[in-house]
């Protein structure tokens, strides 16, 4: 049985996937470029390092989601990221859920009145 990997890599990942990281990290760059801020100011602004920045910047995947939202906060670009997967949103999710309308999720049980 082949390994699963234990973290997303250019090698293992879905092309749209590293294709969704560049073009957020280069947004993120072009807009602080737009301030006129240097990464330093970013970092400092969002609480982490320049190294992260530019690793943001760079999209690369191992960075955490907590700082990609940090430095949209630092930029007042973070309110959409919440409506990323808005379940009203998510057409194929709810088809799936309707679909399953009038269905009992788990068996029924007998409930017993006997204290």
């Amino acid at each position: 049985m082949p390994k699963t990997p234990r973290s997303l890599s250019p090698e293992n990942a879905p092309a749209a996937v590293i294709q969704t990281v560049t073009r957020l990290g280069a947004n993120i760059a072009a807009a602080r470029i737009n301030r006129q801020w240097r990464q330093e100011d970013l970092a400092a602004k969002a609480g982490v390092t320049r190294r992260v920045i530019i690793r943001i910047e760079e999209g690369q995947l191992g960075v955490g989601i907590g700082a990609y939202v940090a430095a949209l906060w630092a930029m007042g670009l973070h309110q959409d990221v919440a409506e990323v997967a808005n379940p009203e949103r998510d057409v194929e999710g709810q088809t799936l859920a309707a679909a399953r309308l009038g269905r009992r999720v788990r068996p029924a049980t007998e409930l017993d009145d006997e204290f």
